[in-house]
């Protein structure tokens, strides 16, 4: 009996990592413009609202790119908004950051899909960008 509920037990935690990783991204909830006059730290992401000239996303683009497990889901530089996700190391759990270029102001919402808080990652993810631009 105990043998069986441990490969239950087993078996339910890899279906909820399957899930995790395979879950799909729909770009209707994930790929939307951020809307923000301030900076804002939620509980599952922030929001920041930056002045840095007309190529700030073509800058933040590169640094975004060289971050590890972070991939573009939708968008473009030419689009002026570009949606990421960055998975983290061991569950793969995702977060999305969308960034848009709005005349010299890049808005920046980086959020967590699952979950209630994301203790602090995205906000340290979305920040360590902004230090290396």
């Amino acid at each position: 009996m105990k043998k069986m509920v441990l490969w239950a037990v087993i078996a339910l935690v890899l279906g909820l990592v399957a899930h995790v990783r395979l879950a799909p991204s729909a770009l209707a909830q994930w790929h939307i413009a951020p809307v923000a006059e301030v900076d804002q730290d939620l509980p599952g992401g922030v929001l920041r609202v930056v002045t840095t000239g007309p190529e700030g996303l073509e800058n933040l683009d590169r640094i975004a790119r060289a971050t590890p497990r972070t991939s573009v889901l939708a968008g473009s530089v030419d689009e002026g908004m570009i949606t990421y996700v960055t998975r983290t190391i061991w569950i793969g759990f995702p977060d999305y950051t969308t960034v848009q270029q709005d005349g010299d102001t890049l808005r920046i919402h980086g959020r967590l899909r699952f979950g209630r808080r994301d203790f602090g990652a995205n906000k340290a993810r979305v920040d360590g960008w902004l230090e290396q631009m």
